[in-house]
Formats: structure tokens, sequence, C-alpha cells
């Protein structure tokens, strides 16, 4: 219930945000002064700020939204030796790999699991569950952290946001301009929009939706593979296997879709076309890519 009401909050105040924006840009309609032709300039930017805006707010109270989200209460001053061995070893990990020192964080849940998220390199959140300590040794664990401070130093929440906010835009641009050829063109409406218009709009929205979630996901993939890599070479190539390989064994709760892109493990693969729209590449092939690299080395 928590989740649902702080997802809810969160997207009245992005599109309250947004609104403002478009306010403030004197984008009031997408229609020409005619109101029977596409303004496509103002139809642009509207397109520009909602999917951009929205993915960057997102972003940038990430860590907000995660922290309460997931419960996740971050360690400001280590008490006991796991909490103390925790924030050694993220701070460790993020001098190899050049970036400041994130938060630290642990929540409370059975499964293990690990997130990263935040608006840059050198501002970040790493969480971990606390069944990840009750599935792993230090050594998997530290390939975990790893792989999390990997997500970090690729900058990858920056990126994906951005690819995000670049189909979100070309989703709700084209769908829009769909639903004005079919108000216009078959429909025969010439002036403001119709039903028609709203109808076809939200259809054509929702298959476009459907095709840019096969884009996004397929980098949000690839950013596995290279996650894993990093982890192999911060904590060492058999640990992060083994940590993957503990994963594959374990059964567990996912993260919530919001954060779910930024866990150490997305959720249980399919075959078949499902796989278009997962966050994670099956743990097979992220073990099998890493024993294939080892292989290469």
């Amino acid at each position: 219930m928590k989740r649902i009401f702080l997802f809810l909050v969160t997207n009245i105040a992005v599109l309250v945000i947004l609104s403002i924006v478009l306010s403030l840009l004197g984008v009031d309609s997408i229609l020409d002064r005619t109101g029977t032709g596409l303004n496509m300039y103002n139809l642009l930017v509207f397109a520009a700020v909602f999917g951009f805006g929205g993915s960057f707010i997102s972003l940038a109270i990430s860590k907000w939204t995660a922290k309460r989200m997931m419960g996740a209460q971050v360690i400001t001053d280590p008490r006991s030796a796991t909490e103390i061995w925790l924030v050694d070893t993220v701070k460790k990990h993020a001098r190899m790999a050049n970036i400041g020192m994130p938060e630290v964080a642990l929540f409370s849940s059975p499964s293990p699991n690990a997130f990263a998220t935040g608006m840059s390199k050198n501002n970040a959140l790493v969480a971990v569950s606390t069944g990840l300590f009750s599935v792993m040794n230090k050594e998997e664990i530290e390939a975990v952290i790893g792989h999390e401070i990997s997500h970090v130093a690729n900058g990858d929440m920056v990126t994906l946001s951005l690819i995000q906010g670049v189909v979100n835009t070309f989703v709700i641009f084209l769908s829009r301009v769909v639903g004005h050829f079919v108000d216009r063109v078959l429909l025969k409406n010439e002036e403001g929009h119709g039903l028609g218009f709203f109808i076809t709009t939200i259809i054509a929205q929702i298959l476009f939706g459907i095709l840019a979630s096969v884009i996004v996901m397929w980098f949000s993939r690839q950013r596995e593979y290279r996650a894993d890599t990093g982890g192999a070479r911060l904590a060492g190539r058999q640990n992060m296997i083994s940590a993957l390989e503990k994963l594959k064994e374990s059964v567990g709760q996912p993260l919530p879709d919001q954060l779910s892109a930024f866990g150490i493990n997305g959720k249980p693969s399919n075959p078949g076309l499902k796989l278009l729209f997962m966050s994670h590449p099956p743990l097979e092939d992220r073990i099998e890519a890493l024993k294939k690299s080892a292989g290469q080395a």
C-alpha cells in the first residue's frame, strides 16, 4: 500500500510540475491558430517536456523514492561489524572505480538483492538487502557491490533516463500525429479534436510504448553484462560468477518495477517473446558471458 501511495503521489507531482513548465513555455495547445492543423513546434515541445521531464524528475528523486519505497536505512554511523564491513567495501570499490562515495543503505528483505540509483556518479545510493547476507559469503557480496558500483561508474542511471526520455518523446509525438490523421482524414473532423483523436492517440501510444519498451529493455540488458564485467574486475571474476549462481539458486521477490532495472537480479526470466521486455538477461546467459570472457582473457 505504501508503494502504491508513493507511486501515485510522485506521478501526480510530476504531472503538476511539467504542466507548469509547459505553461511557462507558452505551450497551451498542439493545434495551430486555425484549430485545424497541428502546430509541430508546440507538439514537439509538449512531447519533449513530458518525455524527458518525467524521466529526469524520476531520476532526480530516485534516491528519496528508493529509500521510502524499500524502507532502506542509510548507514551514517556504522555500529555492527556487518555495517562497518559493508561501508568499507563500498568505499573501497568506489575508490577503485574513481567515483564519489555513495550513500550506503540496508533494506529488510529475505530475498538476496541489491540496487544502485542516483543522479550522478558522485551522488548515488547503493543498497543491499538483509537477505543477501544469509545467502552469500563476503566474497560474493563484494562482487554484488562491485556490480552496483559499476552501474554508478558507467553512468547507467543517467544514460537509461536519456534513452527513456528519447523514446518517450517519440511515442508521445507520433501517437498524436496518428491521432490527428485519423481525426482529420478518416473521421472528417474539421476543427478541434474529436473523440476519435483521443481514442486513437491512446491506442497508438500503447502500441508505440510497447515497441519503445523493447528498445529500452535491450539497452538495460546490455548494461547488466557490462556491470557484471565491472563487478568481476573489482571483486574477482570467480566471485562474480559464484554470486550469480547463488542468485540463480535462490527464490525470492524481485524489486518493484520502479527499481528492478537497477537491481542485481531482475524478475524471473521466461523463454520466448517475454525476454524482450526483461530488464535483465537470464542469469544463465550472464554466467556464460563471464566464463567466456575468462577464456578470452
